[in-house]
């Protein structure tokens, strides 16, 4: 199921010498249709691909750091004015379920719902999050909790670079989820530099190493290339380097 079906962005003149505008991928515009149930973003650092995921995110309703649509909370507004500026056309259908995962505010997101736990009555947040602390387990064992129970399905799920947490088996683990939820009518947005994550089948990649988003086939990615050459030539890599 795709809910965000398209996403927009006209720069005016006088904000393209202005960050994020100025990033050439953005410069020119963007006129973007979502094809797939799994669309992933591949680029270089600096090259726009978690500014763009971040301003989907919040022109989506989602909190800019991280977490659903409830929560409100903000330890540093780092986010840019980028999400003013899209469009991000919707089908008429509403998702049920959603959620915002930044690793880098993944910390934050679990202070915060210990915070909001302290609170009387209620159900308890962290019991739709596996039930034990996100502080108490390891980055990955956390991260895995809320794909499995927090996730419901019919949602839209916003990542930013997940592998960050994830050991490659987990990877492939959290692949597995992926498909179950996108069986379960979900939709995925994936900022990753992953070669694993990458491989998940029918995903459509989007390349931001240029001026303007295309279209990249999985084994012409830098991810794959680079990974498959070194993994086959390593002592010829190696050399190179030192």
């Amino acid at each position: 199921m795709i809910y965000i079906k398209h996403i927009g962005l006209e720069v005016e003149e006088e904000k393209k010498d202005v960050f994020p505008f100025s990033l050439p991928v953005f410069r020119g515009g963007i006129d973007l249709d979502l094809k797939s149930d799994v669309t992933f973003f591949v680029g270089e650092n600096g090259s726009g691909k978690s500014t763009f995921l971040e301003a989907i995110a919040v022109e989506y309703g989602f909190n800019p750091e991280g977490g659903t649509k409830n929560f409100a909370f903000s330890t540093r507004g780092s986010h840019s004015d980028l999400y003013k500026s899209l469009r991000v056309g919707k089908d008429f259908k509403n998702a049920r379920d959603g959620f915002f995962l930044r690793a880098e505010s993944y910390f934050n997101l679990a202070t915060e719902i210990e915070e909001l736990d302290k609170e009387p009555g209620g159900a308890k947040i962290i019991d739709s999050y596996g039930g034990a602390s996100l502080h108490e387990q390891s980055h990955g064992e956390s991260f895995m909790a809320l794909m499995k129970n927090r996730f419901y399905g019919h949602g839209v799920y916003i990542l930013d670079e997940p592998e960050a947490a994830l050991s490659p088996q987990r990877q492939l683990a959290m692949m597995a989820r992926m498909k179950q939820l996108v069986d379960m009518d979900s939709q995925f947005i994936i900022a990753t530099h992953s070669p694993i994550l990458l491989g998940y089948p029918g995903a459509r990649i989007l390349s931001f190493d240029g001026e303007g988003i295309v279209p990249i086939a999985y084994k012409d990615t830098e991810h794959y290339r680079i990974t498959k050459d070194f993994l086959e030539y390593p002592e010829a890599y190696l050399r190179r380097l030192m």
